[in-house]
């Protein structure tokens, strides 16, 4: 008896002074993000799929624009991707846009960036490229008002801040 209270006093305190971290990447504020001069050839397309959450706002009127790109300071800009209008970012969605840029190496960094009074929370962003995997990045968040706002999986690699 004596023996299985020790064991699960010693259980008790592994798990009290256990720290677990989490595996999945979460996305993060990047002030100091800029857009690169990459970004004006247009010689590759990409099939972009954003879906809205569900615990997301009805819709948005905010402005939404994004980023990304590879390792290599390849980078792709779409300055404007919402359109009230045609609903795009509602509640539940799935949003596909074919945008045009320079070509690159497998995708590592995207950042979402709304301006606006709405809210939005994008579930996830998913990437397509012609010459690179897929690359899907989860959000689950709300994006925070006029700032750069995601993921930079480059290990390591510089993502333009000039």
């Amino acid at each position: 008896m004596v023996k299985a209270v020790t064991f699960l006093l010693f259980l008790a305190l592994l798990f009290t002074f256990s720290q677990a971290k989490s595996i999945v990447p979460q996305p993060q504020q990047f002030r100091s993000f800029k857009i690169n001069n990459t970004q004006n050839v247009k010689s590759c397309s990409y099939t972009v799929s954003i879906t809205t959450s569900c615990s997301s706002t009805k819709y948005t009127r905010d402005q939404i624009s994004l980023a990304f790109g590879d390792a290599y300071g390849n980078q792709v800009y779409a300055p404007r991707l919402d359109d009230p209008s045609t609903g795009t970012f509602e509640r539940c969605s799935r949003d596909t846009f074919l945008i045009l840029g320079p070509c690159s190496y497998q995708i590592c960094y995207v950042y979402l960036y709304r301006s606006g009074f709405d809210g939005w929370m994008p579930e996830k962003v998913t990437i397509y490229g012609y010459n690179t995997k897929s690359a899907t990045f989860y959000y689950n968040t709300y994006i925070p008002n006029d700032v750069w706002y995601g993921f930079n999986l480059c290990n390591g690699a510089s993502v333009s801040t000039m």
